[in-house]
């Protein structure tokens, strides 16, 4: 029982590192609570990797275990090199979305994981499972871990993913499951040593083919969607942060610090509050910033500050939270610094940059410069 879960759940979890539930799971956690996240993985993958255990326990009653064992070999070597494959990018993110967090993200995970090699894995655990449901108690925390472990890493590390060495492993743990399969259930008759050469042959030409365009991408620089995602929740979590803790000139400048009392030292206060819980985030309105306002600011460092927030504004823009109301705040805030007033943004970014630009010219074709770069 214990050996079948844990199999199981190592197995779901290596193959998901990198893939689209990774991606799914960061790209959710911008706009939702992690435990929101986490539960609608779970109930998303309970759904999706029960049907698979079912049927797959179904057919071990129907095939000879003999030939389940050589097809689940074939699987789990098509498995291998299915993980090397460059991930499209992915859309199930945006299906959905008029249910609740929790639906939406269960939504998302099972229509993104029907088919998916993740599904097919657990119908090929359980054909020949003592305990069908011990795999799929294994898979589904495999899926919830890959997707916690997701989250952390793009909030912690962002584009500094070794991610070439987790596809490396992931495929490599595959095709050593598969081989390992093959070689017991396979008839020797079929084992003799040119048909042994020919089988290793056109695997290594599969995996040659599978990782040129992941090698050329590499070398090129270009980041795929697993990064990308990672980047931008790092982005989000952190550089606005770093930005904004650079504009201050020092108390050398302006004298002693005077905290939240500061239009910068507010505008910190808002940034460290987004890592609370988004129910917790107090709503404060603006205080008078006129004295502060009289002080000296890095402008090119407030520019940048207000071209990441409202780069972040932009995305996924039907959707206000307090997250996002605090955001705004932030950036009325930027605003008062460069323009000593502040702007409407509903959405509309064309009229939001054309009022900028009637302010200042000079400044609003800066931030409309930093946020398209």
């Amino acid at each position: 029982m214990l050996q079948e879960f844990i199999r199981s759940l190592f197995l779901i979890f290596m193959a998901e590192m990198g893939d689209k539930t990774q991606i799914l799971a960061m790209a959710f956690a911008t706009q939702f609570k992690v435990y929101e996240v986490l539960a609608g993985v779970f109930i998303g993958s309970l759904l999706n990797h029960g049907i698979a255990v079912a049927l797959g326990a179904y057919l071990s009653n129907l095939i000879p275990m003999g030939a389940i064992q050589i097809v689940a070999g074939f699987l789990f070597i098509g498995f291998a090199l299915w993980t090397l494959k460059i991930d499209d990018d992915e859309d199930e993110e945006n299906k959905g979305k008029k249910f609740g967090p929790v639906l939406t993200v269960a939504l998302a995970f099972f229509i993104g994981e029907l088919g998916d090699k993740t599904q097919l894995a657990a119908i090929t655990l359980s054909v020949d499972a003592s305990f069908p449901i011990f795999i799929l108690m294994g898979t589904v925390s495999g899926m919830v871990l890959t997707s916690g472990l997701g989250i952390f890493v793009g909030s912690k590390i962002g584009d500094k993913v070794p991610e070439l060495i987790i596809k490396l492993v992931s495929a490599g743990i595959f095709m050593i499951f598969g081989i390992t399969k093959l070689y017991t259930a396979m008839p020797r008759d079929y084992m003799h040593p040119v048909q042994i050469i020919i089988f290793f042959t056109l695997l290594g030409i599969s995996t040659y083919i599978l990782l040129k365009p992941i090698l050329k991408a590499r070398k090129a620089g270009e980041l795929s969607v697993f990064k990308e995602t990672a980047l931008t929740l790092y982005e989000y979590k952190h550089r606005i942060k770093e930005s904004v803790d650079e504009i201050c000139l020092g108390e050398i400048y302006c004298g002693k610090c005077q905290g939240k009392y500061c239009i910068i030292g507010y505008t910190k206060v808002m940034l460290q509050q987004l890592s609370l819980d988004k129910e917790n985030i107090p709503l404060e309105d603006l205080q008078d910033f006129s004295e502060s306002l009289k002080k000296n600011f890095h402008q090119e460092q407030v520019i940048e500050s207000l071209s990441m927030t409202i780069s972040y504004l932009m995305e996924d823009m039907e959707k206000e939270d307090k997250e996002r109301k605090m955001i705004h705040k932030v950036r009325e805030t930027l605003e008062l610094i460069l323009f000593r007033k502040t702007f409407n943004y509903d959405g509309n970014i064309e009229s939001y940059f054309k009022a900028l630009k009637e302010a200042d010219e000079k400044i609003g074709n800066q931030i409309i410069k930093g946020v398209e770069k």
